[in-house]
């Protein structure tokens, strides 16, 4: 099985930082004046970041997939320097896989002697809020990630305003698009909801306006793994379920924006076209964006 991955050509990147806001996985940083990919983990491969960058210093490269070796990844990020080291350790605490973590830094104090850092330098700026004093600029985590506090009796009401119960317009189950059965009855000729997984916690017409008469499938394009599966699953769904149309609708986060690039890619890798509508939802559950893509 092959993977697709970013290449970076170090000596065309200019670190004018284009790319950045573009990677929806948050798996590139400007560090040293370069862009680095932080975490091979999180590369998710769809190439969003490359349409940005203006000299032509991003590509993708197919290679064997093998089985995520965190060892491997120390041994090239140590050679980068300080900076890249805590800026990768951080995207994997900030993204909850303290295995790997624990596995970086094991692997820093195993080899500190021939380090040209020291370790608890590392283990200071990782878990500090503040970026080592030389690069301030590995500092904070994915916006998607910031804590936001609002009033919800504050927002104007959207859709409908009913005060009585309202019927949940689930059609079927399961919804998560690993789970799913392309093949099922319920998605034959549907109109397809593609959710990003926060979607529906923040709109509160879900239900009404957008679920209702469409099949559902749900999946974070940050958190979720095995998103070649997705990718086939939405294929088959366009191919052999022959769905009718597809809404995609994502949160205003820069990493959600990954779950419309996957179904754009399924659409193009697919004989068969159908229309795509995006709908961006603020965090307060307002509809920020909606147009046929």
């Amino acid at each position: 099985m092959k993977r697709d991955i970013i290449k970076i050509d170090e000596e065309k990147c200019t670190g004018c930082g284009e790319c950045v806001p573009n990677c929806h996985e948050g798996a590139l940083q400007i560090i040293d004046g370069k862009v680095r990919l932080v975490s091979e983990l999180m590369c998710d491969g769809l190439g969003a970041c490359i349409g940005h960058c203006p000299e032509g210093a991003i590509t993708i490269e197919q290679r064997e997939a093998e089985p995520y070796d965190e060892l491997k990844v120390m041994e090239a990020m140590v050679g980068k320097g300080l900076n890249t080291v805590v800026a990768h350790l951080r995207h994997l605490k900030e993204h909850n896989e303290t295995f790997y973590l624990k596995q970086g830094m094991g692997y820093l104090i195993e080899h500190e002697a021939i380090l040209s850092f020291a370790v608890q330098n590392v283990k200071n700026a990782v878990h500090q809020t503040v970026a080592p004093a030389n690069n301030p600029s590995c500092g904070g985590g994915c916006p998607g990630s910031q804590t936001v506090i609002f009033d919800p009796s504050s927002l104007k009401p959207v859709g409908n305003t009913q005060t009585v119960p309202a019927a949940s317009q689930l059609r079927q189950w399961p919804v998560q698009l690993h789970l799913i059965n392309p093949a099922a009855a319920y998605f034959q000729g549907s109109d397809l909801l593609v959710a990003a997984d926060c979607s529906a916690f923040s709109l509160g017409d879900f239900h009404f306006n957008w679920l209702k008469n469409r099949s559902l499938v749900i999946a974070c394009p940050k958190l979720d793994q095995g998103k070649e599966i997705y990718l086939t699953k939405l294929i088959d769904l366009i191919e052999q379920s022959k769905v009718n149309t597809i809404t995609v609708l994502i949160m205003e986060v820069p990493c959600c924006g990954g779950l419309l690039q996957l179904v754009q890619m399924a659409v193009q890798r697919s004989a068969r076209k159908v229309p795509v509508k995006a709908v961006t939802v603020s965090i307060k559950g307002e509809i920020l964006n909606e147009q046929w893509v």
